[in-house]
């Protein structure tokens, strides 16, 4: 079976019609509208051929610059509404593909994620999206207008005389052949800048997210290096792209100047023998100037289409990252839901195919309610286990279950709307304190909220900020300190109620005072909810109803702390050296 990387790409006009088609009707009458703009214009060199044999023949010519005023105005009303149609439709569908890109790219698996840089996500939202609008006005609907006006252009001049419509169309087919040279290298131009793009914005996103260490390790000009060499690199790809564009549009330019030239030269001799009359050759001359529009709405249609089509392969590409399945959440636990009991059965887990497993069959099982805490060497893989419990990575063979049922058949959000879970580095997102305790239950309760902050001892916190709850945490929470920023997360995982809670060092920044108050508040949680601790201090340890060690990714030891100090040589060990010198 085909996976998303292996299975074809439809072709850049499929997926462009796709994002289009929800807007069709709007974009059908932006178009027609163009098309009565066409219309309106090509009337004007018939009226005015009239309003030549008029004065010829001393006739009077009030009706003729009437018509020509009324149709000058009809073309600029008509040509603003049609304009107008058009550019909202195009925002429409940019607006539709950006909303569709982020939908998914919320759901990527974590893996996907890993494999990727986010700043280059970031551009196919922002830059690459944004390039759907001019292929949806200038290449879709000007292709179809530009190439009807273009028609109905070249059978007006053939009924006014075809020998001069083959002078013309033979400049036209030789520039036809120029350009037919020119177009793919707008592609690949336009294709390598907007990857050139994606690298800047990657480059960007990595400096910015560890800046205070770049400005703590004197790296500023290094990394501007870095910054300015990928700009560059968009700068020239792009320049290349502008060249080839401008080398296009001035090759429909020239065709368009030698075939006025020509069509002067061969009309006058026409003039001259008395074949044509000189209102035929100027209304002619007027349809050539009026050639120039479509041709070049033709042309710019067809190198604006290599332009989206390189953006269009980019958001197919991230919209075939593997991504987890679309779903509403599910509703979390309600007050006193059981508790969930957890069994790891040989799993084996390795992050990439070239990478070390990190998991070599490891096997345990937690009962429902109480707190059992992993302990161990750097990377043993006790935060893997988390990293499986959640499903962000799937173990490569045995079983994980929970309450008996495997993970892979738990709907992703019910799986994970019993999971209350405290990382490593407590991330805070920029916005409110509140934003970020509702983040995984909006529907919190203002007491449940002020329980919470006393039991976390963050009420303190919010009674010292200027606007309390609604005080902005900065960028990644850098207005907290880090026992803060774990504290609320700690308080973000309790109000979601959750039967099974991860602990991920969660008190490994807090002071002696708040660290015994939390570990009180965890001992207390784990009579009613079961608790997985990963923990480097002796105090958090012993409390513990049973102590997993792992080593070298395989789980060596159960039991209680007393169990394990005399009968696991590496658990007495970490007992003697590392949880005591850190409570310490």
């Amino acid at each position: 079976m085909s996976t998303p990387e292996t299975e074809p790409r439809p072709p850049a006009w499929r997926l462009l019609l796709a994002y289009v088609r929800p807007h069709r009707w709007a974009l059908l009458t932006g178009a027609l509208l163009s098309l009565v703009t066409g219309a309106t214009g090509l009337l004007l060199p018939l009226v005015a051929k009239g309003l030549i044999d008029d004065l010829s023949n001393d006739r009077a010519i009030t009706g003729a610059l009437l018509a020509m005023s009324g149709l000058v105005v009809t073309n600029a009303a008509v040509g603003a509404l049609g304009s107008y149609v058009l550019r909202r439709t195009a925002e429409s569908v940019v607006l539709g593909a950006r909303r569709a890109l982020s939908s998914y790219l919320l759901r990527l698996r974590i893996p996907a994620v890993d494999r990727s840089e986010p700043g280059d996500l970031m551009a196919r939202i922002t830059s690459d999206t944004t390039l759907l609008r001019e292929v949806t006005t200038d290449s879709l609907v000007g292709l179809g207008t530009g190439g009807l006006t273009l028609v109905a252009t070249v059978v007006m001049m053939g009924l006014v005389d075809p020998v001069l419509l083959g002078v013309t169309l033979c400049v036209i087919l030789g520039a036809g052949t120029v350009l037919g040279v020119i177009v793919p290298r707008i592609n690949r131009a336009s294709r390598q800048a907007q990857d050139a793009v994606g690298v800047m914005g990657a480059s960007l996103e990595r400096i910015l997210g560890a800046l205070r260490t770049v400005k703590a390790s004197g790296a500023e000009h290094r990394e501007e290096r870095t910054l300015h060499e990928a700009a560059e690199d968009s700068w020239r790809q792009s320049v290349r792209a502008a060249k080839w564009s401008a080398a296009a549009g001035n090759t429909a330019g020239l065709a368009m100047q030698i075939a006025f030239i020509t069509v002067l030269a061969v009309g006058g001799a026409r003039v001259a023998t008395g074949a044509i009359q000189v209102g035929t050759l100027v209304a002619f001359l007027l349809y050539v100037f009026y050639l120039m529009s479509p041709i070049q709405q033709v042309v710019g249609a067809i190198t604006q289409y290599q332009t989206g089509a390189a953006a269009l392969a980019r958001i197919q590409e991230a919209l075939s990252l593997p991504s987890e399945p679309a779903a509403r959440p599910a509703p979390l636990p309600t007050s006193g839901a059981e508790p969930a009991a957890l069994a790891f059965d040989e799993v084996r887990f390795r992050y990439a195919d070239d990478l070390p497993y990190v998991h070599h069959g490891v096997t345990f099982s937690v009962p429902a309610r109480g707190m059992t805490a992993f302990v161990g060497p750097s990377g043993a893989g006790k935060t893997t286990v988390f990293s499986l419990i959640e499903r962000f990575y799937d173990p490569e063979s045995g079983t994980i279950t929970l309450d008996g049922l495997g993970l892979q058949d738990w709907e992703l959000p019910r799986l994970r709307s019993a999971i209350g879970y405290v990382e490593q580095d407590a991330p805070v997102l920029s916005g409110s304190l509140r934003d970020n305790l509702l983040l995984g239950n909006p529907d919190a309760s203002e007491d449940a909220i002020a329980r919470v902050l006393k039991t976390t001892r963050l009420d303190g916190l919010v009674s010292r900020l200027p606007k309390g709850l609604d005080t902005l945490v900065g960028h990644r929470g850098t207005k907290l300190s880090g026992g803060e920023r774990q504290r609320v997360a700690i308080a973000r995982a309790l109000l979601r109620r959750p039967r099974l809670l991860l602990l991920d060092e969660a008190t490994s920044q807090l002071d002696a005072v708040n660290e015994a108050a939390l570990r009180d508040t965890v001992g207390d949680v784990a009579r009613t909810t079961t608790v997985l601790v990963v923990a480097h201090r002796l105090s958090t340890v012993t409390m513990a109803d049973r102590i997993v060690v792992m080593d070298a990714g395989r789980v060596r030891a159960v039991g209680t702390h007393r169990e394990l100090v005399a009968g696991d040589p590496l658990y007495a060990e970490l007992a003697a050296t590392q949880f005591l010198a850190t409570a310490d």
